[in-house]
């Protein structure tokens, strides 16, 4: 669970004034988008019910918005709406048990967030269990009362609690937003920090928390979508039946605010345990769907939003003092801040940044922005907007947004509309107008972390949770129980038919095959080009080469500059990334159907003739380095840089870090990324998966044309040598004084992708921690409260890659943790045998499941990797579902005591060593402990404090 939106966009309606401002710019838009039709209707309780038809995959999204956010809290009694985005998912009277357990086991995925203005709630699950996340809502909102107990309520206190050490006190920079909140609102502002505050929490009874769940959870304070394969006179029924009994709540009436404002610049400083400092800028501005509101987002992307826009030119790109820029304009209900976050090379002042960010304002509060570079901002928000239709969650969560904040769910060209209608010279005005003088500056420098933000949870402070106090709430109940609230629910109906996308396989004459998955329910293509080579191949003393190689293919070709191919994709809305795995990069690009062939043009161009420029290699060189130092300021990404190294050795390629180190980063050279290239970027070396609105022979004859000069070779193989086996198991520590949190990782070597128990070691780690309801994650969460999340994998490669469990747990209890997934591991192998009911919810989560995976162009063109790199057989797919129900309790068995070996586990923690080390010592049968840096290198103990 988030605390955060998952859209930034508004959450009610604004005042009438504002609205018609917006209206009067959006009468009778030209069309862009596809139909997304829907149909609604008001039960006579308030609940909006809206309805939209997708019957492309069998799955449906269920999506319920409560227009209470953190502003509806009262001082004092702050946090309360996001700890019911907790409490929600606990159980209610007829259903007392986890609800991640009843979505989670037919197949589905559930999961809520909070932001400033509302609250919303979903399930996506086969859509033969809709009746049952309609059960599931229902009687959360009218029946979650009679069950809250005080041993729930306790246990989510803490969850929220190792939430925001996660999430804010153990991450760089992570105090930040609470303090721009506290420094940029008047005391008393519904705009406090979003979290809330933990001595609030703590203080908050069970009165104060029932009575706000009385005040706003409530059918009339609330909409609901349902979208995907349904009938709606199915949804109408089952709605009336489950919603229609609930009776309506309290009028809320909505919050006004005075607009905040600054009359003077205002200055702060933070310190954080950081390597490099950072300026942070904001300025207020207007409510969501104001008159500016659409002119404020494009500004944002002319100003940070690609290589040749104002800021990201004159800062990162030419003047290379900034390791990274970004803009951007967050609008909520009662106001908006524009917000500019500068991160600086080392060695260059936060003084000269500020002059530098200053100078470029002034220059376009002074000479507009091209019309060029507005439509850019334009066409790359229409391309991220259809982007995000593409699953059944992303249309209902935008019919809800729409139906809340401007009365309308169908409200998808008029909002598009708004920024169509913005000019250079609306750019210039609010730019004058809102970035002014009267801002809020404020400098996070490196240094002992600043202490006194409210809620702060620091190490050994007063919220850090007595070990074993709180009560096992009522997910962690016995088999017995949950058999008992599972009966309780509404039955699936009978199962959708499903069958995998069909692949069409062409080859062209050049080597290269191409698979062609047809997918039009809306016009987005997908290209993904499989480069069969990846980390495992950098040569011993280039680490980090092909990573390189893949990084440095669109900063420039034979005949488009790096400037060129950002402002040319941006031009038609089109996105590039690339990917580098151990086994293989991946390029992918994703275009609207109508700019296919530009997209394919550039494409072509990126891949054939990459310039690699010494001037790009250097700029890419003192990037990386700056990003190298940068990870040191993250407990989990030293996690992942030493945890192989642990397990593998620097000699062996999966012990290396992917991305390099310093090292290698400095010694790569043109001669290196050429070589590299030349070797395995090949035709048949590779494999082009293109998914979406195509029609195959169309696409590959222009593809045909398009990579006619790309000229087969001899790749070499790659296949990484198994590792020597661990013999004993061993602690090691890497300290970070102060640290809030430790993540720790737990682990061996364990099997390759070509392993014949790949489909039972799939079962087995869904049960153990691959899902939310797995046997680590209701232990060291739901039962203990030691941490905000836990989990298992196993890494499958072409090598054996690694088996881990990891979580980041609150420092006191470091070794308990420890102690518990030991515990676990040991239970998996016969220790708590696994039962029957276990395997069967696993088999059920997994095959109805299966369907979700092929929702949109992105999704089937990432599956299709994996058959193209482990070269699996046609029918996998076919296949897949009668392979998890082959797996039987044996198999399990026999699976967990070969791949799982608790005797012979690595066990690293990042963390504070004053803190955790007298526990540490006192766990049995693990050997002395260990001490290492950031990058894995043994540091005596006698030097370490």
């Amino acid at each position: 669970m988030t605390a955060f939106a998952r859209l930034v966009l508004c959450s009610l309606a604004v005042a009438a004034g504002a609205a018609s401002a917006v209206a009067a710019q959006v009468v009778a838009p030209a069309r862009v988008l596809p139909r997304i039709p829907y149909t609604e209707f008001t039960l006579p309780n308030g609940l909006r019910v809206i309805m939209h038809e997708d019957p492309s995959i069998p799955v449906v999204a269920v999506n319920v918005w409560y227009r209470v956010g953190s502003k509806n809290e009262t001082p004092g009694r702050t946090g309360l709406a996001h700890l019911f985005e907790h409490l929600m998912l606990q159980g209610s009277k007829n259903y007392d048990d986890d609800f991640f357990r009843a979505v989670q086991t037919v197949g589905g995925t559930t999961d809520a967030s909070t932001n400033s203005d509302r609250t919303s709630y979903f399930e996506v699950l086969p859509s033969n269990y809709l009746e049952r996340a309609l059960f599931l809502e229902a009687d959360r909102m009218s029946n979650l009362l009679e069950v809250l107990t005080t041993a729930k309520l306790a246990n989510q206190r803490d969850v929220v609690k190792n939430e925001k050490r996660q999430n804010f006190d153990n991450r760089p920079y992570g105090l930040v937003p609470a303090r721009i909140a506290e420094l940029l609102y008047p005391e008393g502002h519904p705009y406090h920090s979003l979290i809330g505050s933990l001595e609030d929490l703590n203080a908050a009874s069970m009165t104060d928390v029932k009575g706000f769940f009385r005040r706003f959870y409530t059918p009339n304070n609330a909409s609901i979508t349902i979208a995907g394969d349904i009938n709606p006179l199915d949804v109408k029924r089952f709605v009336t039946k489950y919603f229609g009994p609930i009776p309506r709540g309290p009028a809320t009436n909505r919050i006004v605010a005075p607009q905040p404002s600054l009359p003077r610049e205002l200055r702060a400083t933070m310190q954080d345990q950081v390597s490099l400092p950072r300026l942070y800028m904001v300025w207020h501005t207007g409510p969501a769907l104001s008159a500016d509101d659409a002119a404020l987002d494009i500004l944002a992307t002319v100003l940070a939003g690609g290589k040749s826009s104002r800021l990201d030119r004159a800062l990162v790109y030419d003047r290379q003092i900034a390791q990274d820029v970004a803009a951007n304009h967050t609008s909520r209900e009662l106001a908006g801040t524009f917000n500019i976050t500068v991160t600086p090379k080392s060695g260059t002042s936060l003084d000269s940044i500020e002059r530098a960010v200053t100078r470029e304002i002034a220059r376009l509060a002074a000479e507009p922005a091209t019309r060029e570079a507005v439509e850019r901002a334009y066409n790359q928000r229409e391309g991220t907007f259809v982007y995000g239709l593409q699953t059944v969650l992303g249309k209902s969560e935008r019919l809800n947004n729409y139906a809340t904040c401007r009365g309308i769910p169908g409200f998808f060209e008029q909002d598009l509309a708004r920024y169509r209608a913005v000019a250079p010279g609306d750019v210039q005005r609010v730019a004058r107008r809102y970035l002014t003088d009267k801002r809020l500056v404020l400098t996070v420098f490196p240094g002992a972390r600043s202490t006194g933000t409210p809620g702060s949870a620091q190490a050994g402070s007063a919220y850090a949770v007595p070990i074993g106090v709180s009560p096992p709430p009522a997910s962690a109940t016995n088999a017995v129980a949950a058999a008992r609230a599972e009966a309780a629910l509404p039955r699936g109906g009978p199962a959708p038919r499903f069958s995998p996308p069909q692949i069409q396989r062409r080859k062209l004459t050049n080597g290269l095959d191409v698979l062609v998955v047809e997918h039009h329910e809306l016009p987005v293509v997908t290209m993904n080009l499989v480069v069969k080579s990846g980390s495992a191949a950098d040569p011993t003393d280039r680490a980090g080469l092909a990573y390189a190689v893949a990084n440095m293919l669109d900063e420039g070709t034979a005949s488009r500059s790096a400037i060129d191919i950002t402002d040319q994709l941006a031009a038609i809305g089109a996105q590039f990334s690339s990917a580098t795995r151990w086994d293989a990069t991946t390029l992918t690009f994703t275009s609207l159907t109508r700019h296919a062939d530009a997209a394919i043009g550039i494409f072509s161009d990126v891949l054939l003739n990459p310039a690699f420029a010494d001037a790009e290699l250097s700029r890419f060189r003192a990037t990386r380095l700056t990003a190298l130092a940068q990870r040191r300021d993250d407990a989990t990404a030293i996690s992942s840089i030493v945890f192989p190294a642990i397990l593998y050795g620097t000699s062996h390629p999966y012990g290396r870090p992917a991305q390099g180190d310093e090292a290698s980063t400095r010694a790569i050279t043109q001669a290196d990324i050429r070589a590299f290239y030349g070797a395995h970027y090949l035709p048949n070396n590779s494999v082009l998966i293109v998914a979406g609105d195509v029609k195959p022979d169309e696409i590959v004859a222009k593809l045909e044309q398009a990579l006619v000069a790309w000229k087969a070779g001899t790749a070499a193989a790659v296949q990484p040598a198994s590792p020597s086996a661990r013999d004993r198991s061993m602690i090691y520590v890497v300290d970070r004084p102060g640290a809030a949190q430790s993540v720790i990782n737990i682990g061996h070597v364990g099997v390759a992708r070509s392993s014949p128990d790949y489909f039972p070691l799939l079962v087995l780690n869904h049960i153990l921690g691959g899902q939310f309801v797995s046997r680590v994650n209701l232990n060291l969460r739901e039962n203990k409260g030691y941490t905000y999340g836990a989990r298992t994998s196993f890494d499958f490669r072409h090598g054996a890659g690694p088996f881990t469990a990891a979580a980041g747990v609150q420092t006191a209890a470091t070794m308990q943790s420890i102690v518990e997934f030991l515990k676990e591991l040991r239970g998996i192998r016969g220790e708590v045998p696994i039962t029957e009911l276990e395997l069967a919810n696993a088999k059920r989560g997994l095959t109805l499941g299966f369907p979700r995976s092929f929702e949109t162009p992105a999704q089937i063109a990432s599956r299709l990797a994996d058959v193209a790199v482990y070269g699996l057989p046609p029918d996998y797919f076919d296949k897949y579902v009668a392979n998890i129900e082959r797996v039987s309790l044996a198999d399990l068995a026999r699976v967990a005591s070969s791949s799982i070996d608790p005797a012979r586990v690595a066990i690293l923690v990042v963390g504070d060593r004053k803190a955790i080390e007298p526990g540490l010592r006192l766990l049995g049968g693990l050997g002395p402990i260990t001490f290492l840096d950031a990058e894995g290198r043994p540091v005596p103990e006698a030097r370490v404090p």
